[in-house]
């Protein structure tokens, strides 16, 4: 029996391993496209193909990226310097690059038609805040500080949030109309009186995206996604703090819930914008 079970969690990682193959590939293809269009770019402007200040900056920033995924930063700079070389060749000769091919997915995990189908019909959050405005202020007072507490009970995390205990930081879900003013004390998140020094402003798929480490703070507030509003330092401080936090440490379970939610409510948003 356990050998029978060891063979089908085998051949269930497979599967996996062969869908992540497959999107990797269509990634690279995508990169090379780019790469021929950087390289038209650079001819028709009079540059230099070869760019080692761009080069850096692009191994430095997959090397963030691996340490904040809980990778080695070294086990990635072969892999971009791989692709650095590839579009190298391509940029020798941009006309060949092939044509680009509308439909085609540049994502790993794209939801099948089926799916996207069923995540129409899924209410938008803002359909939610009659049935969450029900909700008495001593429930949130005990399962907010619960489960964000959770994320940040690994001493690790607890570490890089030391620069902010004892200030007060909102957190406001603007499609739900929820509101929370939260603040770290002896090692533990709680609800806090009064106003807050900082508030964080979001719609629920866009924070959980954040929460979950399925889109960087920066490109989130770039985008004017999300807001920081309040204390100016403070805000600043918390947006580098939650860059750094050592995701890895988040318990397990909580990390694939955020993951699961965050490209649930992704899906559906994506859907509800087809569908309209």
């Amino acid at each position: 029996m356990n050998a029978w079970l060891d063979r089908l969690v085998l051949a269930c990682a497979r599967h996996a391993i062969d869908r992540v193959d497959d999107g990797v590939v269509e990634l690279f293809a995508g990169r090379q496209r780019l790469a021929a269009i950087a390289g038209r770019a650079k001819a028709h402007a009079g540059l230099c193909r070869h760019d080692p200040e761009r080069e850096r900056a692009v191994l430095e920033r997959a090397r963030r990226r691996a340490h904040r995924r809980g990778l080695e930063g070294e086990s990635v700079e072969p892999v971009i310097r791989t692709l650095i070389a590839q579009a190298h060749r391509r940029q020798l000769s941009p006309a060949v690059s092939p044509p680009f091919v509308e439909g085609t997915a540049m994502s790993i995990a794209a939801p099948s038609p089926v799916a996207t189908g069923l995540l129409r019909w899924l209410p938008p959050p803002r359909y939610w805040c009659p049935l969450l405005s029900r909700i008495p202020a001593s429930v949130h007072a005990r399962v907010v500080p619960r489960v964000l507490g959770r994320a940040v009970s690994a001493p690790g995390v607890l570490r890089s949030l030391e620069a902010v205990e004892g200030r007060r930081i909102g957190i406001e879900v603007r499609d739900l109309g929820l509101r929370w003013v939260i603040e770290l004390a002896d090692g533990q998140l709680r609800m806090a009186d009064g106003e807050a020094e900082a508030t964080i402003r979001g719609s629920a798929t866009d924070l959980l995206l954040l929460a979950s480490r399925q889109e960087d703070a920066d490109t989130l507030f770039f985008q004017r996604r999300l807001e920081l509003t309040g204390d100016t330092e403070l805000g600043l401080l918390l947006r580098n703090l939650l860059d750094r936090m050592p995701w890895e440490e988040v318990p397990l379970a909580l990390r694939i819930a955020l993951q699961r939610s965050s490209r649930l409510l992704q899906g559906a948003r994506q859907a509800h914008a087809l569908r309209h």
